[in-house]
């Protein structure tokens, strides 16, 4: 965490993976750290990541609800890292859980 620590500031929320955690800010900003394969890199998503409102996390990957009810995903795949097939359907969402 000592490569995000100064970003670490007005946290909300806090979930973790396996190997990867993800903070989400009072200001609807995600930062993530750990395991890249885990979901601990998201800056390729950064631009996505604004507004949110939830994250969730998964043994492998995350998932965050933003403020107009879309769900934005990371991390592995297999974990549930990448919803772009369900993106339609992954509207007006209000909670999402992990099993």
């Amino acid at each position: 965490s000592s490569s995000v620590q100064d970003e670490l500031k007005d946290v909300n929320q806090l979930q973790s993976s396996l190997h990867a955690f993800a903070a989400l800010r009072s200001d609807g900003s995600v930062i993530t750290w750990g395991r890249i394969g885990d979901g601990g890199n998201s800056q390729a998503l950064q631009n996505q990541l604004r507004d949110v409102k939830y994250i969730q996390a998964s043994s492998r990957a995350f998932a965050a609800i933003k403020a107009d009810g879309s769900v934005v995903t990371w991390g592995d795949e297999m974990y549930g890292g990448n919803c772009r097939a369900l993106k339609d359907q992954l509207k007006d969402v209000q909670g999402i859980q992990v099993s």
